[in-house]
């Protein structure tokens, strides 16, 4: 009788995944370490990207090369403002656009990122709101609400101040002046993240109305006044403005702003 070797079970090693193996997800599978090259490559092109931003030459919408703004994205944009709901404390306010989407990425690319091209195209949206809350109300004044001090400091200039120079400069000789009579007078922190109370109590009494002796500044005495700011959120910013001006007999007819948000 023949003798068999006694048979020896080896278990047995999974068989090793194909790259397109579904077991193999993306979860699984082990990251591969940059090399410095390639993240040299990586953080060229986001300081590429960003300069070209900064100097005017990739749009803001959609950091494409075509300019500050391109045309495709000043057409999503579009110039037809709209009345916002009512606020307490606030006129009637006109705002060019919602705080969202592409008004949301280029006001910031504009206040928090140095892109201070969008001045001309944000400028021209907001002479379109200014526009309709100044239509019924001859010989107003467009009044802009003034940066906080330590923002322009961080800044180096005043967004809000820009694109209504530009909104006026865009109504030609025929549109509203220009009166930058509000300033602060004493300190108000940072709104972001502030309830409706919280905002109102942080900027009640923060604003003055300068009076008529300032050189090139005409007065607001007596003559309709709207007032134009960036956003409106819970209108606190506006309300102070318009107790402010209005503390200075001015007549506060309406208020303009880049963007509404809900």
């Amino acid at each position: 009788m023949r003798e068999f070797e006694p048979l020896t079970v080896r278990p047995s090693l999974p068989a090793r995944p194909s790259p397109s193996h579904p077991a193999r997800s993306a979860a699984h599978r082990p990251r591969r370490a940059r090399s410095p090259r390639a993240l040299a490559a990586h953080a060229g092109a986001a300081l590429g990207g960003l300069a070209g931003l900064l100097l005017g030459d990739h749009c803001a919408g959609c950091t494409r090369p075509g300019g500050r703004l391109c045309a495709h994205c000043a057409r999503a944009l579009g110039t037809r403002p709209h009345a916002c709901r009512r606020r307490p404390g606030c006129p009637p306010v006109w705002a060019a656009g919602d705080y969202r989407g592409l008004e949301r990425t280029a006001l910031l690319a504009f206040k928090e990122h140095g892109a201070r091209g969008l001045a001309e195209p944000l400028g021209a949206r907001l002479a379109a709101a200014a526009g309709a809350a100044a239509a019924r109300h001859r010989g107003a004044v467009l009044v802009p609400v003034p940066a906080r001090p330590a923002a322009l400091r961080r800044r180096g200039y005043d967004p809000v101040m820009l694109m209504v120079r530009a909104a006026a400069k865009r109504c030609g000789a025929s549109g509203p002046p220009l009166a930058p009579v509000l300033a602060h007078r004493r300190h108000v922190s940072d709104q972001v993240g502030l309830g409706r109370d919280r905002r109102r109590a942080n900027l009640t009494g923060a604003l003055t109305a300068r009076g008529p002796d300032v050189p090139g500044v005409p007065g607001v005495a007596g003559r309709p006044v709207v007032v134009v700011d960036d956003v409106v959120t819970t209108g606190a910013t506006l309300a102070e403005a318009v107790r402010a001006l209005r503390a200075a007999d001015a007549v506060v007819v309406g208020a303009a702003v880049l963007a509404e948000r809900s």
